[in-house]
Formats: structure tokens, sequence, C-alpha cells
């Protein structure tokens, strides 16, 4: 396996974004628990609204099993970072650039394995 190319500073920078990444989630998901997810059909005037809100609901239910995978690769970078595995590609065990760690800090594949695993997946659907 490849050595971390990172710097303590960046594992540090990056285990911060990590951190604050994670903890907006879940202050999302608490919100969204707590306040929209609550449907009184009395508020609703007609039909149309009550379908209207079924809908919403059922879409923040999906965005937050979105969010539930979010979280779990989040705390996958950071016991990463923990293990001295951060920035390491898990496919080709290659750098991963700073630029992409910075777009998506919870990557675990370099941008060619990313793009190779996404053209696998077009190809057998």
């Amino acid at each position: 396996m490849s050595a971390n190319p990172l710097k303590k500073k960046e594992l540090k920078r990056f285990k911060d974004i990590l951190e604050e990444k994670r903890e907006l989630i879940l202050e999302k998901a608490k919100k969204t628990l707590h306040e929209d997810m609550t449907l009184d059909v009395d508020d609703l005037p007609d039909e149309m609204d009550l379908a209207s809100s079924e809908y919403l609901q059922s879409f923040q239910f999906r965005l937050r099993g979105r969010e539930k995978t979010l979280l779990k690769k989040i705390d996958h970078a950071l016991a990463k970072i923990d293990a001295g595995t951060f920035g390491v590609c898990e496919e080709c065990e290659d750098p991963i650039s700073t630029k992409r760690l910075e777009a998506r800090p919870e990557t675990t594949l370099c941008i060619r394995c990313k793009e190779d695993q996404e053209r696998n997946e077009k190809a057998y659907g």
C-alpha cells in the first residue's frame, strides 16, 4: 500500500470538514424528524394537498436514506484518517488527488477508479 501522501495539517483539515458535514447531516435529520414529518390531516384543506404532503413526506424519507449512506461514508473516511489510510484509493492504492478530496472528502476511490466503476455500472446495469 502507498504511504499516505497527506501531511498532518491536511489530515486535520479534512477531519474537520468531515466532522462538520457529519454534524450538518445529523442536525438536518433531527430537524426533519421533529418538524417536517408531522402530517396533520386536519390542517389540509383537500385531497390534493394531502397527496402533495404525502409525496413530500415520502421524498424526505428517501433523502434520509441517502443521508444515512453519506453518514456511513463519512464515518468510514474518519476511520481511515485514524488508521492512516485516508487519501489512498481502496482499489488501486494510489494517492487520491487533493483536489478530489476537497470536492468529496468521503471518497474512497481515485478519479480513475471511480470512472472505471461508473463505466462498469453503466455497462452491466
